[in-house]
């Protein structure tokens, strides 16, 4: 029996890594550009740090966690989102000693034991944002026009951006009172996951996925009625700021996002009914690890679901070309000299392959076709006395005439085709 891939994994094969790579590099170019700079976190923490900072009633760390204990029996749990981690790091390293703000970016596998659907994979992926020691809407707003500008450059349209505030302790303790009155009577028909969260966190029960539990807590109250004056005055300079910067938003009072670290802002990037992106504010998650009270805030944004998006709105992802150059030999004096002559072009940053088969001419014409190669040439006899080859441009068949000794001009050959 062939081995198979764990479910809800997927390999990255070499025809699509490429597609990854112009992601990568499109959201490091844009996180540069705001300042940000890349940090690496483990794959797996303590778990503690996820039941401290995610929040031991949210689906993550009650249903979705992979956690083990280690051979020292610690226990251990793989990284199911990337804030906490980057929260850990900062801590750990005192890098709220430095100048504030501190704006980090990464990428980071994701997992979580969660129903495989369409876009939701057990592992996945995502680029994250976060800004640490910003308490102004100012921050809020630059975070969420980064993501926004990620889909623009993408060329992606039609995108809504939902935002919400879901206050501080103080206005939340009003609302979770609200909140319990109004669920109250329909306590016993609530699911047994959300039964628990109604005494120790009843906002919880809002992001529900149970059909029957969205159905009760239609109607609730909302949590925009019960702000203090601090996070309705955040909220509304938020507002503004977006406005200024020309970013059209909806406001969508029942966002509560997955996860209790969230304070203050939270908002979704939905495509046809899928949340492509998603953050928020988390303005004690850095005391809660252990680290000085400081303001915080940023976001995650799946690499699959926007490689999905792509395709569904008919956008391709430019494909650089694999070989620019294959040289083919006929002998073996010119198979020799064929590994050293792309070796040195390689040194000069073109893309070579030779055969390694042993194949024939026709086979080796063959070959280059079906690997997209730029240009071909084949070396012989004639070639290696003369030092003049000509080179195939395959797009149309045209053959120029080269001198193998001026790398330079077959760079700029190469590059100018």
């Amino acid at each position: 029996m062939i081995i198979q891939a764990p479910k809800g994994t997927k390999d990255v094969l070499p025809g699509d890594s490429y597609k990854w790579h112009y992601l990568e590099e499109k959201f490091k170019n844009i996180a540069a550009s705001y300042g940000y700079r890349e940090i690496r976190t483990p794959v797996f923490e303590y778990t503690e740090l996820f039941e401290r900072g995610v929040g031991e009633t949210t689906d993550v760390v009650q249903k979705e966690m992979y956690t083990f204990n280690d051979k020292a029996d610690r226990s251990i749990t793989l990284k199911p989102e990337g804030t906490s981690p980057a929260v850990r790091a900062f801590v750990e390293s005192s890098l709220y000693n430095e100048s504030q703000p501190t704006k980090l970016y990464y990428f980071t596998p994701v997992l979580r034991y969660e129903n495989v659907q369409k876009g939701r994979l057990r592992e996945h992926h995502q680029f994250g944002i976060e800004i640490f020691g910003a308490q102004e809407a100012s921050a809020d707003a630059e975070v969420i026009s980064l993501a926004m500008r990620v889909y623009k450059e993408l060329g992606v349209e039609g995108l809504t951006l939902n935002i919400n505030s879901i206050g501080c302790p103080k206005c939340r303790k009003n609302y979770n009172d609200a909140l319990k009155a109004f669920l109250k009577d329909n306590l016993h028909n609530l699911c047994k996951t959300c039964e628990t969260r109604f005494d120790k966190n009843p906002m919880r029960i809002l992001d529900c996925k149970v059909e029957n539990c969205k159905e009760i807590v239609e109607g609730a109250p909302i949590i925009l009625d019960y702000l203090c004056d601090e996070c309705n005055e955040h909220f509304e300079s938020l507002q503004k700021y977006l406005k200024v910067l020309g970013i059209e938003f909806k406001i969508d009072p029942h966002i509560v996002r997955g996860l209790d670290y969230y304070s203050k802002t939270v908002f979704e990037i939905i495509d046809k009914n899928i949340t492509v992106c998603g953050g928020g504010r988390y303005d004690y998650l850095i005391e809660e690890v252990g680290g000085p009270s400081m303001p915080a805030m940023g976001f995650g944004m799946g690499i699959e679901r926007t490689l999905l998006t792509l395709e569904e709105h008919g956008i391709e992802i430019p494909k650089d070309a694999y070989i620019e150059l294959y040289v083919g030999a006929v002998g073996v004096d010119a198979k020799i000299e064929a590994l050293r002559f792309v070796n040195s072009l390689r040194e000069k940053g073109v893309k070579c392959e030779c055969d390694h088969m042993n194949r024939k001419v026709k086979a080796e014409m063959k070959y280059a076709n079906k690997i997209e190669a730029k240009f071909s040439v084949i070396l012989g006899d004639d070639e290696l006395q003369s030092g003049i080859a000509k080179f195939k441009r395959m797009v149309d068949g045209e053959q120029i005439e080269v001198n193998l000794n001026d790398l330079n001009a077959i760079v700029e050959l190469i590059n100018n085709n």
